[in-house]
């Protein structure tokens, strides 16, 4: 199993898309790329923290290459998009893929550059390895599944 961590807006949708990916074996929310651990949903979202919100990703590469799992991701985000995702905005926002594996650091600068080449664009996607990820309190862990009319700014095609 290998493990990326994905930010795209707010997690719980990117966490419910994400689910259904075959290949991924589990999905967590949590809180990535800022100056501490364990900061609150509170502090993320309204104390400009710097961390950003972010899926952690499990899965099986053998069935989803990290370049497939990485094409999916970006289709439902906007990856020119500042701090912005649908109606969410601020650095929480902010879209990443941060790594554990420096060996997939070129993997992910490819599926960028393709993606770029693409739409002839400059993709505002952070690219970084991850830091001080603390999982997000309980009521964010598959939220889409416990609050089916949730808010979410990816389209959902998938609500129950």
């Amino acid at each position: 199993m290998k493990t990326i961590y994905l930010a795209g807006g707010c997690f719980w949708g990117v966490e419910k898309f994400l689910e259904y990916a075959k290949g991924v074996k589990e999905t967590e929310v949590g809180y990535a790329n800022g100056p501490y651990l364990n900061p609150t949903y509170e502090e993320v979202r309204y104390k400009q923290t710097g961390h950003v919100e972010t899926v952690k990703v499990i899965y099986d590469e053998t069935v989803l290459p990290l370049s497939h799992l990485l094409k999916e991701f970006l289709s439902v985000i906007d990856p020119f998009s500042l701090n912005k995702q649908g109606e969410d905005e601020g650095v929480q926002y902010r879209t990443g893929i941060y790594y554990v594996d420096e060996e997939d650091l070129p993997v992910i600068q490819s599926v960028i550059s393709e993606v770029e080449d693409k739409f002839e664009e400059k993709s505002v996607v952070e690219i970084k390895p991850l830091e001080n990820y603390s999982r997000a309190e309980e009521y964010h862990q598959k939220y889409l599944a416990k609050n089916p009319n949730g808010y979410c700014h990816i389209h959902c095609l998938f609500r129950n």
